[in-house]
């Protein structure tokens, strides 16, 4: 007999009894048998803690991406391993390589973004100083660091590796070891892609576990370093939430519940159009897609009143195509469900729904034998705005309500009847309507789509959560947020507010904060390699006086002739009284200050940030400026080139008066030392 085991503190271990029997949706067969009883929980948190998180925690973002993106690719040289095991929860292909090339695709996308969105630091430096006192002896600054305890990942059936892997990626990167405890159902594809990620020799150690089976006594253990996030049904998860460990602690919670989306049909949208075919299609999409298991598919559909006839006969049409069985079957569109008790509860749940609506695709009786197969199932309300059932009532399977509208204001009361949801879209060519629509329903939805012919070719569709945006919502979603891009990652750290002097603050951060230190060298800046430079390294340039003649050879080379350059009357009675030089000749100018005209280690300019025209600078006006080393981040080392790092540089440029004219970041990309590659 198969046992799935789960994976503690370093060993693959089996439970002690108490095993639960695994059934194959598709063939009713056996796979296994899945039990975590007898597991010593509190030791797998203890682990976490002090061996995975203080290894985790000593890495920078930047090393902690390179191992996302070398997780990544190990992971799609054994996918093929995967989509099997896949088959055998009755998902098709198609559903496969969402679940399993989708999951592999938040690590690529976090690695990514871990390199060009965050230091190569342990703590991230977020914002800008706060001056708190006159002379800028005693500032402010916000840090993020990584929390010292372990995120227990709690994840549904529906998708067993993107589930993990979405919630992984951003944990790994803050810097926090996890513990993983899949659905038991389908455990066993979990339980491989964690055996694969553990072979890869990649993680370091206590970084991940496996719990295969239940909890047992984890929530006992936790403690107000831990984070705790859960996918499933918002039932399962108010009751986890509720537990006394996690209010007594404040434990972070997570949630992200299944909820019942929808998706708009616009007022302006007719048969004739394209939007109306595409309406169609990501309708049937969602519902055929993973066999409707997904806690983004669309569960109402809202239209006009005047294209519900149009609309049904539309979707019935295209459902009549759709082929359900064995998803390692050749045509065939739709896999089965989970198992067996789903069937039955999906089909509990439209009798239910049954009661205030119609069903005019489908029948709820279709299901039989040891098979989890499911009929997709159409439904129609006349009375969406006094029918509780359709915005309550959740058949977590292949079914859809189709509901009318008459106007906006009955679109946007619909689309927020269900009192939070994850995701709706809409589907419009007016974006009048479509801003509306927006302002009306963006409180109550997580997302909001909107498509029309222009985007459709590259949309990632309704249901498809992208690791640049938020996956969550309000009320019944559960509240919670997950990915988000960088924001993904504040789920797994602390803000903490320093206060001291611009020096300590400096040392701490690793960042020069303004008021800090500024430290002088006889050696231009420019001539020195990346290591030499240090934090808080300032260059004090030679004056330059401004003339009508440098202003009046800018606009010639620039065509830039602006009339408070250019006209003296204009001039006067504009807000600057008189002419001014062009902005960016006063950057150019500074540079022509500070830059160093010989062949030396600083390759480039690599860019320009936060740019701000203080003053105005006038014709015979004396400028200076200030180059002070900011922070400093190693570059990826690429083949044939050169090793390299760039450096950021607080500029401020400043008038005889010695008030700042214009102040920004400029980032050089300089050598770094072969020796130290």
């Amino acid at each position: 007999m198969n046992r799935i085991k789960s994976f503690v503190k370093g060993e693959w271990v089996e439970g002690k009894g108490n095993f639960k029997k695994i059934y194959n949706p598709v063939t009713g067969e056996e796979i296994g048998e899945i039990s975590s009883y007898g597991i010593d929980f509190k030791g797998m948190l203890e682990y976490a803690r002090e061996i995975g998180s203080k290894q985790l925690r000593n890495m920078t973002f930047h090393e902690r991406a390179r191992i996302l993106k070398s997780i990544a690719q190990y992971l799609m040289q054994r996918k093929d391993e995967f989509y099997p095991l896949s088959y055998m929860t009755g998902a098709t292909k198609a559903d496969s390589w969402i679940d399993i090339e989708g999951g592999i695709a938040t690590f690529f996308t976090y690695a990514s973004k871990g390199k060009r969105e965050l230091p190569d630091e342990t703590i991230w430096v977020e914002g800008q100083t706060e001056i708190l006192s006159k002379s800028g002896t005693f500032v402010g600054q916000h840090i993020c660091v990584p929390l010292q305890g372990c995120a227990v990942h709690i994840n549904a059936f529906n998708f067993p590796c993107w589930g993990m892997l979405e919630k992984l990626a951003p944990t790994f990167l803050a810097g926090m070891p996890a513990i993983v405890k899949p659905a038991s159902i389908s455990a066993y594809l979990t339980q491989a892609v964690v055996k694969a990620i553990i072979e890869s020799n990649l993680l370091p150690e206590g970084a991940l576990q496996l719990i295969c089976g239940d909890v047992g006594d984890l929530f006992d253990h936790l403690t107000g370093q831990d984070v705790v996030t859960f996918t499933g049904s918002a039932e399962t998860g108010r009751k986890l939430k509720a537990h006394p460990k996690i209010i007594e602690n404040s434990v972070r919670f997570n949630m992200e519940a299944d909820s019942l989306n929808c998706s708009i049909l616009g007022l302006d949208v007719t048969p004739e159009m394209e939007e109306f075919n595409l309406f169609i299609k990501e309708v049937v999409n969602e519902m055929t897609v993973k066999a409707g298991q997904k806690c983004t598919a669309i569960r109402r559909t809202i239209v006009p009143l005047n294209q519900m006839h149009n609309v049904v006969n539309a979707l019935k049409e295209k459902l009549s195509k759709v082929k359900v069985g064995n998803p390692t079957e050749k045509d065939i569109k739709m896999g089965s469900l989970i198992g067996v008790e789903q069937c039955l509860e999906v089909k509990e749940k439209v009798s239910v729904l049954s009661k205030t609506s119609e069903i005019v695709f489908g029948d709820n009786d279709s299901r039989n034998g040891t098979s989890a197969f499911f009929e997709p199932v159409l439904l129609q309300c006349n009375t969406p705005l006094i029918s509780a059932e359709p915005h309550e009532v959740e058949a977590f399977g292949p079914v859809n309500t189709v509901m009318p509208y008459k106007n906006i204001d009955e679109a946007i009361q619909i689309a927020n009847k269900a009192n939070g949801s994850l995701v709706a879209s809409l589907f419009t060519t007016d974006d009048e309507f479509a801003k509306k629509i927006v302002l009306g329903i963006g409180a109550y939805h997580g997302r909001v789509m909107i498509l029309n012919r222009y985007c459709a070719k590259e949309s990632t569709g309704h249901g498809s959560p992208l690791p640049h945006l938020v996956h969550g919502g309000p009320g019944r979603a559960g509240g919670g947020e997950e990915m988000g891009g960088i924001r993904g990652i504040l789920k797994y750290m602390q803000r903490t507010a320093l206060q001291g002097h611009p020096n300590t603050l400096t040392n701490i951060c690793n960042q020069w904060i303004k008021g800090g230190e500024q430290l002088t060298d006889k050696i231009h800046p420019f001539k020195k390699y990346w290591e030499e430079i240090q934090i808080g390294e300032t260059y004090f340039t030679n004056r330059r006086t401004i003339t009508e003649t440098d202003i009046v050879n800018f606009a010639a080379i620039s065509g830039d002739h602006f009339y408070a350059h250019t006209d003296d009357l204009a001039a006067r009675n504009s807000i600057f009284e008189k002419r001014v030089a062009h902005g960016y000749f006063i950057l150019s100018a500074a540079a022509g200050l500070f830059v160093d005209p010989f062949p030396g280690p600083v390759l480039a300019n690599y860019g320009l940030e936060g740019l701000r025209f203080i003053k105005p600078v006038y014709p015979g006006d004396t400028i200076s400026a200030t180059l002070t080393c900011k922070k400093k981040t190693t570059k990826e080392k690429k083949e044939n080139e050169p090793p390299q790092g760039i450096v950021e540089w607080h500029v401020e440029v400043k008038n005889q008066n010695n008030d700042i004219v214009a102040a920004y970041t400029i980032l050089t990309l300089v050598k770094r030392k072969e020796v130290n590659a």
